[in-house]
């Protein structure tokens, strides 16, 4: 389908998710400085950053009739830098609540020797194809730490993620998105291994699976105490889930090579 067709689509779609996510970020503001007012609460910033790959990245939209075709081996995905912003409080020492906003966007391209149906629109066979895939999330997490000792600290929460999701592609002429913004809600977890006062390996992340798909964003991590407030790490972080039902069809995995820096504030 011709692009004149999508345009007036396309318009009004990013505009109730451009308004949807403005108030999103709002609440999250809001709360997140309500925190502030909790007495014997710590603060703390994470900051997170690197190089992210694709694993793999099947689509097909809508789920029951578009074509299957993959971003990452159909088609060429480019790495791509990424950063992620945490900050949040421990509170009397055993609970922690935070926020995060973790935004992610792959860009893609190739030719395709068969036509691809996709989200409404037919992509002649042989067109140059250009597609963005992104995937932002913003999140808001609870966990209590059951264990805490000199060696060896675990805890388990809950997170409230809200996914800011788009896949978009196009060719001269051409052009068609699948946007969807949804709540989902997953488990969080932490294990801390202390190998000694400064050296750790940390193992962190949101995992949940159902009938009507899966997510997981988990981190391991090498973690090197610089003092009693700050601290850096090195790891690997995977991304990985998906959905399939009538209207979409996405299952995808990202690699991570992660670095990252907390820094705790004084009482």
């Amino acid at each position: 389908m011709r692009k004149d067709f999508f345009d007036t689509f396309v318009r009004n779609d990013k505009i109730i998710t451009n308004d949807l996510n403005m108030k999103l970020r709002g609440l999250l503001v809001i709360f997140f400085l309500g925190l502030i007012t909790l007495l014997h609460a710590q603060p703390f910033i994470d900051l997170e950053t690197g190089f992210v790959t694709t694993g793999y990245n099947d689509v097909r939209i809508p789920g029951d009739q578009g074509t299957l075709f993959s971003l990452s081996e159909d088609l060429e995905a480019a790495s791509s830098f990424f950063i992620r912003i945490k900050a949040g409080y421990k509170i009397r020492e055993r609970h922690n609540l935070s926020v995060l906003y973790a935004p992610l966007s792959v860009k893609s391209d190739g030719y395709l020797p068969y036509d691809v149906s996709f989200a409404g629109a037919v992509f002649p066979a042989d067109s140059a194809l250009d597609a963005m895939y992104k995937f932002n999330s913003y999140r808001l997490t609870y966990r209590y730490d059951i264990v805490l000792r000199e060696k060896v600290e675990f805890g388990l929460g809950f997170t409230a993620k809200i996914r800011d999701a788009a896949i978009t592609l196009k060719s001269p002429g051409y052009f068609a998105e699948k946007t969807n913004v949804g709540f989902v809600p997953v488990i969080n977890f932490r294990l801390l291994l202390n190998m000694d006062e400064r050296l750790s390996f940390l193992l962190e992340g949101d995992a949940l699976a159902a009938p009507q798909g899966r997510a997981e964003d988990i981190l391991f991590a090498a973690q090197y105490k610089l003092n009693d407030q700050a601290s850096m790490r090195a790891g690997y972080r995977l991304l990985e889930g998906g959905a399939d039902n009538d209207e979409v069809y996405n299952f995808s995995m990202f690699n991570y090579a992660s670095l990252g820096f907390t820094y705790t504030f004084n009482k």
